[in-house]
């Protein structure tokens, strides 16, 4: 049992004497580890950085020796998309209206779809929507044209 100090700053003998505190070490007389005490070369040490990812052990503990991991990391999809692709989307939904931009709108879109394979951009889907839009309207107006040609001559050779 221990008994509080006397007062008046002396000890007593009978009682066993604790050597003096280590200045060094943490209340409770326990040292901090400074060096990894397991097979996590992390383990003891603490960051001073709040939004630090805490160290765990790398790897899965449940795959069998000798195979890679389920699932492999990739790296996130390409976000550019191919301008010329939008463009011939939107030259060939003018030519609805203008009728001279849709077969631009169509080649734009047959070279989009060949930057697009090389590059690896996004866009394939606008490229296409503007093949099939500008050729579709290209083709129209050809037809829209011959009919009033067919038309203007009918008129012609008519008899007065």
């Amino acid at each position: 049992m221990s008994y509080p100090p006397q007062s008046g700053g002396w000890h007593d003998p009978s009682q066993p004497s604790s050597p003096p505190a280590d200045p060094t070490l943490p209340m409770g007389g326990n040292p901090i580890p400074t060096q990894p005490t397991s097979a996590n070369p992390y383990a003891g040490m603490q960051s001073s950085d709040p939004y630090a990812t805490p160290a765990y052990p790398t790897g899965d503990p449940y795959a069998p020796g000798g195979y890679p991991p389920a699932y492999p990391a990739y790296g996130p999809p390409p976000t550019r998309t191919n301008g010329m692709a939008i463009a011939a989307l939107a030259l060939s939904l003018i030519g609805i209206t203008s009728c001279i931009t849709a077969p631009i709108g169509a080649i734009l879109g047959h070279v989009a779809l060949k930057q697009i394979r090389e590059r690896g951009e996004q866009g394939e889907g606008m490229a296409k929507a503007g093949i099939i839009i500008g050729w579709i309207l290209t083709a129209l107006m050809v037809l829209f044209i011959a009919a009033i040609v067919v038309a203007a001559i009918a008129d012609s050779s008519s008899s007065y």
